[in-house]
């Protein structure tokens, strides 16, 4: 990736539609950027004596230009009603060695916003589908054409295009973005020891080489932690929707190892969350830069996991037109769900939330029940905390989970 965040285009673009759905889509960048900076950070703030320079010369060498993010780091505590992180995944095969796919493929497979609010006591992640057609601003490498949908901008115009198109969409100021590729991905669930993930069935997805053999919690790590996260065949109805319901439950399992004593206690391993990120994330200008990681971090660590939302961009299949193949938005429950992060509010689910994400039974046979047993070895249990300053605001149609809901993958078979 280039300083400036973008990229010389190839002789022949390669915007694939249609059979690069089975490529890519992990989500796994919140789980890398908005996980892994509560990680960095718990981890930084222990590390930093020790290694601060070595870390902070990792984070410079991947720094992103973004647009006018070039000041000084600010301080967090600054910014009225909260502020907010992009956080990019990039199926990019430059430099991902053991990687297969073409070669040329340059988009943003993950886009996800994340927004934490200024009393510092919730969070809210909106997932953008990759085959979301949105209206899309002019780039570095030229205008998209109509009906495009979200995941080209980093082709057009790298990380500062796809700011720009999630800024004009939703209305709210992107402070901070980050951006994870694949082997950033393996590099991350390596270094936390695997993600404890619970699936209904057996899933054998042979478009990313993701078998599972039996129901119940599975640890995922490295490459199966990638196919999982970029599988849409073998989970949920086969689309893209299905695969945000099925990152979700991998998400919220990934906030909870984190936040768990078993991660934030062991040195070694904060350590090694702390190499993975800064050499598998490129941050822009003004995020790269160990105290503001750690200010963020050590917000997102002491958010409780009920007060931390998974949502999916109010979207569908099936519409016609520009639509065709691709997914279309819900505009007034989009509009209504942003209208509550602009007013720094928290989000609330209801039951109607969760079905509709995850389409199934969701709840893991091997998952404790918060009331009566332990959670299982390195994720903490659910426990009750105070509510939010603010009561939580449910909006009718957002689908989603909180990171303490214990959920499973259900199977596509």
């Amino acid at each position: 990736m280039s300083k400036t965040g973008g990229r010389a285009p190839r002789a022949t673009p390669v915007v694939r539609h249609g059979r690069l759905k089975r490529s890519a889509a992990w989500k796994a960048v919140l789980a890398l950027i908005g996980g892994a900076t509560a990680v960095v950070v718990a981890s930084t703030a222990s590390v930093a004596a020790i290694a601060g320079l070595q870390l902070n010369n990792q984070l410079q060498e991947n720094v992103v230009i973004i647009g006018a993010d070039s000041q000084p780091p600010p301080n967090i505590a600054a910014f009225e009603g909260g502020f907010n992180i992009l956080l990019v995944g990039s199926d990019t095969r430059e430099g991902q060695q053991g990687i297969g796919g073409n070669e040329s493929s340059v988009l943003n497979d993950v886009t996800m916003l994340m927004h934490v609010a200024e009393d510092k006591q919730s969070a809210t992640v909106v997932s953008f589908p990759r085959d979301l057609v949105v209206p899309l601003p002019a780039c570095e490498n030229g205008g998209p054409a109509s009906g495009q949908p979200i995941n080209v901008t980093l082709y057009y115009g790298g990380l500062a295009c796809t700011v720009a198109t999630v800024e004009n969409l939703t209305g709210l100021k992107i402070q901070f973005a980050g951006l994870i590729t694949f082997t950033g991905v393996i590099a991350m669930s390596n270094a936390v020891g695997g993600v404890p993930v619970c699936v209904t069935e057996p899933i054998n997805d042979p478009y990313t080489g993701l078998w599972i053999g039996k129901a119940g919690t599975v640890n995922l790590v490295g490459k199966n932690a990638l196919a999982f996260l970029r599988s849409r065949h073998g989970v949920g109805d086969g689309s893209d929707l299905g695969r945000i319901g099925s990152q979700q439950v991998f998400l919220s399992a990934l906030v909870r190892k984190i936040k768990s004593d078993d991660t934030l206690t062991d040195f070694g391993k904060l350590y090694g969350i702390a190499q993975a990120a800064t050499k598998n994330i490129s941050l822009s200008s003004n995020f790269a830069n160990l105290d503001t990681l750690v200010s963020v971090a050590l917000v997102l660590k002491d958010i409780p996991l009920e007060h931390i939302v998974f949502v999916q961009y109010p979207s569908r299949t099936g519409v016609g037109g520009i639509y065709t193949g691709k997914v279309a938005p819900i505009p007034e429950v989009a509009n209504a769900l942003f209208a509550v992060i602009k007013a720094d509010k928290p989000l609330g689910l209801d039951a109607q939330s969760l079905e509709g994400a995850h389409g199934g039974s969701t709840e893991d046979p091997n998952a404790p029940k918060p009331s009566s047993t332990p959670a299982p070895t390195g994720t903490p249990a659910p426990t009750e905390s105070a509510a939010p300053t603010v009561k939580p605001v449910v909006v009718p149609g957002v689908k989603g989970q909180t990171a303490a809901q214990y959920t499973c993958s259900v199977a596509n078979n």
